[in-house]
């Protein structure tokens, strides 16, 4: 497929498309029964010109034969009187209107012929005018109620979708809320365990003064205790000997030993 046929189509498409959505069902269904209306009145026009041109050769043909017998009636007379002269005269212009009257009368006919089918076609028509008036207010309350239903389906719809909405947003609310407070309380332990420090100055400086304090006297407190240890090894060192095991022993033992 070219290039042009693609746009082609795309442009025919797109334009379908337009048009089916501004196209009113009642507006043309108005339109529709206008145009068959206008039909309606057209062939009652060629109607009545069919007729009245019928009419017209009908009466022709009627002044044609009161001439037919006002000549005859003047050939008689003028026999009558021994005027073969105007007594030919007389016949020659009836048989000239005779004759007229056989030329018309094939026109006559196929006129009749005509008006007896526009007056059928008209008869069909004005039927089918006569059921689609019905038929066009039936479809067009039809429309009216089916536009009706749609557009409070589509509020309800929208209804339904907004308390959709208003409900997955109350429940994002309440995970985001449960997801904080859990924080929250994490937080609180962490920094009540230590684990944390608070940055944002929530101990306040005598606390943490006495903190500092509890922590030295703790070092001072171990610091004499290591040296009341260190010195009380001194003394023993100076009264006591050690044995090669480690274990101390006083000097008698000693001498009794040495004695032996």
């Amino acid at each position: 497929m070219g290039l042009f046929q693609r746009a082609h189509d795309i442009v025919e498409a797109k334009a379908n498309k337009a048009l089916d959505q501004a196209e009113n069902p009642s507006e043309m269904l108005d339109l529709s029964y206008e145009k068959m209306l206008e039909q309606l009145t057209q062939v009652r026009r060629a109607l009545v010109t069919i007729a009245a041109s019928r009419k017209r050769i009908e009466l022709q043909e009627v002044q044609l034969q009161q001439s037919i017998a006002h000549l005859q009636d003047q050939a008689q007379a003028a026999v009558g009187q021994g005027r073969d002269d105007l007594a030919k005269e007389a016949l020659a212009r009836k048989a000239a209107a005779q004759q007229q009257i056989d030329q018309m009368e094939p026109q006559h006919q196929q006129l009749t012929e005509q008006e007896e089918k526009l007056e059928q076609t008209l008869s069909q028509l004005q039927s089918r005018v006569n059921a689609f008036r019905s038929q066009k207010e039936t479809l067009k309350a039809e429309y009216t109620a089916s536009k009706a239903v749609t557009s409070v389906n589509e509020s309800v719809a929208g209804i339904s979708k907004s308390i959709s909405d208003s409900g997955a947003a109350l429940q994002r609310a309440q995970d985001k809320i449960a997801t904080m407070q859990s924080r929250a309380q994490a937080t609180d332990e962490l920094l009540e365990s230590g684990v944390l420090e608070d940055v944002g100055g929530g101990t306040d400086d005598i606390q943490k003064e006495l903190d500092e304090l509890s922590s030295k006297s703790d070092v001072d407190t171990e610091l004499a205790a290591l040296k009341a240890q260190v010195g009380g090894s001194g003394q023993l060192a100076a009264g006591e000997s050690v044995s090669p095991s480690g274990a101390p022993s006083d000097g008698g033992g000693s001498g009794t030993n040495a004695g032996s």
